[in-house]
């Protein structure tokens, strides 16, 4: 039975990365190529599909029509190619996946569905990395990672994973004490407890109860979310935080502050370099936690 003739697997690879990063630019230095080594593996592609997959201009290069007929026909087909290599491998043989977590997201959202991933993908393992600032770390000691951030800098790829509210959180016997309303002497003189990388959430807070400019007795900085439920329902002072904190933290010694919804500037997000979502771990765990909704 006669074999078929391939296309060089460097030109699709070369043809699929420009598409996914939407730049001839990246993709070449991705690959560690020049721009005009780039080209050429392209326009062999093109020789040998007799298609026209981009048009040039200047130094862009843009999709046509049959270029992106050919990348749906094709990507599917080489993601399968991979797994089946993949398959072949060393079954002994781990996927390694290096994740920065903050600590209150891994235990409140991502173990809990963890199980899930682990049946999927039995081969996939994950070292857990908590430390903070863990956006300053991917691409070095960490592959992705998953941040709290009003917008991740973007020369990451990002996923927003959810949207939120600020919550005033603290003991019932303090939610006692200052009642159903604000009311600025009495929140004076509390102790409110921030999260080092989230100030503007009481600013937020404040703004929308009435009070922008109150100055309360202290604020205490923390850079754990856990030891900040904690000491809220210690009776130590009232937390600024998200509602799913508050909501899936289920603490029977927790409350909430007056009934007034804050939008938080922040929000969790999955970040990676791009190159980086060709790797199989970065991909599976990618594509899980969009899916999982987490």
């Amino acid at each position: 039975m006669a074999v078929r003739r391939l296309p060089p697997l460097r030109a699709l690879e070369a043809f699929v990365r420009v598409v996914r990063l939407g730049s001839a630019k990246a993709a070449a230095s991705e690959l560690g190529l020049s721009p005009s080594a780039l080209s050429r593996r392209v326009a062999a592609l093109e020789d040998f599909t007799g298609k026209r997959l981009f048009t040039r201009q200047h130094q862009a290069m843009k999709l046509t029509d049959e270029g992106m007929a050919f990348y749906n026909a094709v990507s599917p087909k080489l993601e399968e190619l991979a797994e089946a290599v993949e398959a072949q491998v060393d079954p002994g043989r781990v996927l390694r996946l290096h994740l920065g977590v903050p600590s209150l997201f891994g235990g409140q959202r991502l173990f809990p569905k963890l199980p899930e991933l682990r049946k999927l993908h039995p081969r996939l393992h994950i070292d857990i990395d908590t430390s903070p600032h863990s956006d300053t770390r991917v691409g070095d000691t960490l592959d992705a990672a998953i941040i709290m951030a009003k917008e991740p800098d973007p020369s990451f790829h990002a996923v927003q994973l959810d949207h939120n509210k600020v919550y005033a959180i603290t003991s019932h016997q303090i939610a006692a004490e200052l009642g159903k309303t604000p009311d600025p002497a009495k929140l004076a003189r509390q102790t409110f407890l921030i999260h080092h990388d989230l100030p503007e959430s009481f600013d937020a807070w404040k703004a929308a109860i009435g009070l922008p400019r109150l100055q309360p007795a202290a604020i205490d900085h923390f850079d754990s979310g856990q030891l900040i439920l904690e000491a809220a329902a210690q009776g130590l002072g009232i937390a600024i935080m998200h509602d799913d904190h508050f909501n899936r933290r289920q603490d029977e010694r927790l409350a909430r502050l007056f009934d007034i919804d804050v939008e938080s500037p922040y929000s969790y997000w999955f970040i990676c370099r791009p190159r980086d979502l060709e790797a199989r771990p970065v991909k599976i765990f990618h594509e899980w936690i969009v899916k999982a909704g987490l």
